[in-house]
């Protein structure tokens, strides 16, 4: 499994940014993507996650990020409208194996992309 990350860079509060995740590996859509963002205490949060069947959105970022992927779930992309300086940080694309997301439960996502730095400011 392969996950390759583009977007990230500046944003201005109030502006809004665009990342993209590509996932290769998976043979069918049986995988919830999610992004994830360090939180307090260095722990990786999920920002939000999607599969075929749920998505799911922290409570910070609900009405202001969008999470959407293509028609295959080859593409997963999250849209930050509105974000705030306390956005910024490295954010990260990962996959769960199965379609239930699990609240973004961060032990079930075992394949992690390289990350990509968003700043705020």
């Amino acid at each position: 499994v392969q996950l390759v990350e583009s977007g990230g860079g500046l944003a201005h509060p109030g502006g809004s940014l665009r990342h993209s995740c590509a996932v290769h590996g998976f043979l069918d859509d049986s995988y919830c993507t999610g992004w994830f963002r360090p939180a307090p205490g260095n722990e990786r949060e999920a920002v939000a996650a999607i599969s075929t069947i749920t998505t799911y959105y922290n409570d910070s970022v609900t009405g202001r990020f969008t999470i959407s992927q293509d028609n295959a779930g080859k593409q997963v992309y999250l849209q930050m409208d509105s974000p705030k300086p306390e956005d910024s940080g490295m954010y990260y694309c990962a996959v769960a194996p199965g379609r239930a997301c699990y609240d973004g439960d961060r032990s079930y996502f075992g394949h992690w992309g390289q990350g990509t730095q968003v700043t705020v400011s």
